[in-house]
């Protein structure tokens, strides 16, 4: 059996940026396993079902998602489905993971984050609750790190929205409120934090070697046991 392709499945955007930083990451994971391919399931192609159409041999698809919505639940697997295959592996979504939050620590930290501020995370939101209790899992990662509460907020979708979140941090007392960005890449959703109300905005986590480092490691563990059937 030949070794299997890593294909980095990413929601979509129409922010030049933000399919940018999708393809920074992509090279980054490459730098440490191998080729890898690109596949968005909305807004723009080529899907995960046209990708997996053109892999010769077995495939991971790994979720570049932050929580596991219904793209990761059903939308991914049925692109698996209609590919025909079974040669593929699905991983887990990118989050929530212990690895993120060090990386949303030193978002915080370039922001000009200092102890004693109230932190809010920031994600995009969703209606899947299976996704809200993973935005929750995250921030209680952040949490441990910072060694406070974090509170949550979402740009859409879900309540409460980043700046009822911010808000209520300033009703109780908060004197400052850092909004960590629980965003992949840049676009719609990150622009909107900017209007939170908030003291301070992280940039998202973006293609970072600690994201680059996660993907690398589920993408071994799922080829070895491709590779081992």
């Amino acid at each position: 059996m030949s070794d299997p392709t890593l294909v980095l499945v990413a929601h979509g955007t129409r922010s030049p940026v933000g399919v940018a930083t999708v393809a920074r990451l992509a090279e980054l994971v490459a730098d440490r396993i191998g080729p890898v391919r690109v596949a968005f399931v909305d807004v723009l192609g080529p899907t995960p079902s046209e990708v997996l159409s053109e892999i010769d041999g077995p495939a991971v698809l790994m979720p570049a998602f932050l929580a596991s919505g219904y793209h990761v639940r059903v939308d991914l697997p049925e692109h698996v489905r209609l590919s025909g295959r079974d040669d593929v592996r699905v991983t887990a979504a990118l989050g929530p993971d212990p690895a993120l939050a060090d990386v949303m620590m030193s978002r915080l930290r370039s922001a000009g984050w200092r102890s004693g501020d109230h932190v809010v995370l920031a994600a995009a939101g969703s209606s899947d609750p299976d996704a809200l209790a993973d935005v929750a899992t995250a921030a209680a990662h952040l949490a441990e790190r910072i060694g406070a509460p974090v509170d949550v907020g979402y740009a859409a979708t879900a309540t409460p929205t980043v700046a009822d979140a911010v808000s209520v941090a300033r009703a109780g007392g908060a004197r400052r409120v850092v909004v960590a960005a629980y965003l992949l890449a840049p676009g719609l959703f990150h622009t909107r934090l900017s209007g939170a109300g908030a003291d301070a905005v992280t940039e998202p986590l973006g293609a970072d070697d600690a994201l680059a480092d996660l993907v690398a490691a589920r993408f071994r563990t799922h080829a070895a046991a491709l590779t081992a059937r």
